[in-house]
């Protein structure tokens, strides 16, 4: 288990933040840019915004017992809108990880296992492999049937495929996992 900063420092969270991944989430202005264009908004109990601001107010348990990050696609969305070149994706990750090292348990208990099944998905294929990572987490998770239906009605339709397509370049993807290997 990791020694996170406690609550006697009203900014011990948020360099430790800084100190993992080096975003300074305090440079946040909450404009709300990164909220207004977040796919997964609506589903998130914390919005991206809001997550910045937790941090920023050394709201550490709060934060870590929340589900927001889990549900984060990783999309840049966030990233890209920002008006000071905050990483928000980066931060979601990086809270993602702090969970699962601090001994939180993730409001859906499931959520880490789907993180990284999908991330393996696209680690593998250098895309999301819709059959074989619902497959794979549906095993995983004790319910080996419950999309059988379903995925049944969408390969009939042609709206999943069968085989993971190919991608070019599958040695580039491969290399940003590398790159990045410390965030996952």
């Amino acid at each position: 288990m990791i020694e996170i900063p406690g609550t006697q420092d009203a900014h011990a969270f948020r360099r430790f933040i800084i100190e993992r991944c080096g975003e300074d989430t305090g440079a946040c202005i909450q404009c709300g840019k990164c909220s207004a264009g977040c796919p997964v908004a609506p589903d998130m109990d914390y919005m991206p915004n809001q997550v910045m601001e937790l941090i920023r107010l050394n709201q550490r348990e709060r934060l870590l017992t929340a589900h927001s990050f889990w549900f984060c696609a990783s999309c840049q969305t966030c990233t890209i809108r920002c008006p000071h070149a905050i990483d928000i994706a980066l931060v979601m990750n990086t809270l993602r990880k702090l969970t699962l090292e601090g001994g939180y348990a993730p409001a859906e208990k499931r959520m880490p296992l789907f993180n990284r099944i999908f991330l393996d998905s696209i680690r593998k294929h250098g895309r999301v492999y819709e059959l074989g990572m619902v497959s794979r987490f549906n095993l995983a998770s004790g319910q080996p049937f419950k999309d059988a239906l379903l995925g049944a009605a969408m390969m009939a339709r042609r709206k999943i495929a069968l085989l993971p397509h190919r991608i070019r370049h599958l040695d580039d993807i491969k290399s940003i996992f590398a790159k990045y290997k410390k965030y996952m």
